[in-house]
C-alpha cells in the first residue's frame, strides 16, 4: 500500500479548512470553553480492572485495509453492549472518508453510556481539539507520527485547557521519547504501522519496558483474543484498545466478558 497516513492527513487538512469556513476558530474556541467536566480516561486506565485488564472498546465501522466491517452498525446499541460487557472506556472513530465514522456516532455514544469516550481521528490542528471538546468527547487521540514535536506539545496543552485527556499514539521508540518529552502521560502503542497497515503485537512487547510509574501504557491494534492480551500483560501492559473483533462479534457483550476473563492455568 502507499503511505496511507499521508493520504489521510492530506484529506484531513482539507476537511479542517472547510469546517473552519463554516464555524470560525474563534467561535469554536468559545464553544469549547463551555464544555462541562468530563469523565477521566486517564483515571479509568490507571489501575487494572476486571481480569487484570482494562479494555477501550471501539466503535469502528471500517478501515482502509478492511473496508466496511459491519453495515448498519448502530453506535448507541453497540456502546451499551460494550458497557454491559465490562469495557472501561469507549473509542469512537469519527473519520468519515476512510473509516466511515462520524461525529454523530460519538455524540450518540456519549449520551448512551457513563464511560469515558475517546475521539479517535487524525488530529492535525488546534481547531480539531476545540471541535473534539464541542462534540462532547472526554479524550482525544494524538498521533506522534502525524505531528511535529512542537505541535504535539501545543495540542497536549490545549487538550488539557479544554478538559480533554490525551491518548498519545506511538509506533517506534523514537516516537515514544517524543511523546514523553511533550508531557504525555497516557501513551498508546499502535501495533499497526500506519504507512503499510501491517500489524504485529510484538511492537507493544518491545516498547513496554520504556514505561515508568509516570506513564500509562495502552496496546492498540491487532488484539483479538485473551491469549494475545496475556502475552502483553506479561510484558507489563494491562490496557488494550480493541475494535475489529468486537465490531465483528455476534455478541459483543459476551466477547468482552470473555476477553476480560483470566485464562485458566493448566
Amino acid at each position: 500500500m502507499a503511505d496511507v497516513l499521508n493520504r489521510i492527513l492530506e484529506k484531513k487538512r482539507e476537511e479542517v479548512d472547510l469546517a473552519r469556513s463554516r464555524v470560525p476558530e474563534r467561535d469554536m474556541r468559545e464553544r469549547a470553553r463551555e464544555k462541562k467536566e468530563g469523565r477521566s480516561l486517564l483515571k479509568a486506565l490507571s489501575t487494572p480492572g476486571s481480569g487484570g485488564a482494562n479494555i477501550i472498546a471501539e466503535i469502528k465501522r471500517g478501515s482502509p485495509s478492511r473496508g466496511l466491517m459491519r453495515p448498519g452498525l448502530d453506535a448507541e446499541s453497540q456502546a451499551i453492549m460494550y458497557e454491559r460487557g465490562g469495557a472501561s472506556a469507549i473509542s469512537v472513530l469519527t473519520d468519515e472518508t476512510f473509516f466511515h465514522g462520524s461525529a454523530l456516532d460519538l455524540k450518540a455514544v456519549r449520551r448512551a453510556v457513563l464511560l469515558p469516550v475517546l475521539r479517535k481521528d487524525f488530529i492535525v490542528t488546534p481547531y480539531q481539539v476545540l471541535e473534539t471538546a464541542v462534540m462532547g468527547a472526554d479524550a482525544i487521540l494524538l498521533i506522534v507520527r502525524a505531528l511535529s514535536p512542537r505541535l504535539l506539545q501545543e495540542l497536549l496543552e490545549l487538550s488539557a485547557e479544554v478538559g480533554l485527556d490525551a491518548l498519545v499514539e506511538v509506533h517506534t521508540e523514537e516516537e515514544w521519547h517524543e511523546a514523553a518529552a511533550a508531557g504525555a502521560r497516557l501513551i498508546g502503542i499502535n501495533n499497526r504501522d500506519l504507512a503499510t497497515f501491517h500489524t504485529d503485537i510484538g511492537r507493544s512487547v518491545e516498547l513496554a519496558g520504556l514505561f515508568g510509574k509516570d506513564h500509562v501504557a495502552v496496546a492498540e491494534s491487532g488484539i483479538h483474543g485473551r491469549e494475545q492480551m496475556e502475552v502483553l500483560m506479561e510484558a507489563g501492559i494491562f490496557n488494550f484498545l480493541i475494535g475489529e473483533s468486537l465490531v465483528k462479534a455476534a455478541n459483543p457483550e459476551q466477547h468482552l466478558k470473555t476477553l476480560l476473563a483470566p485464562a485458566l492455568k493448566s
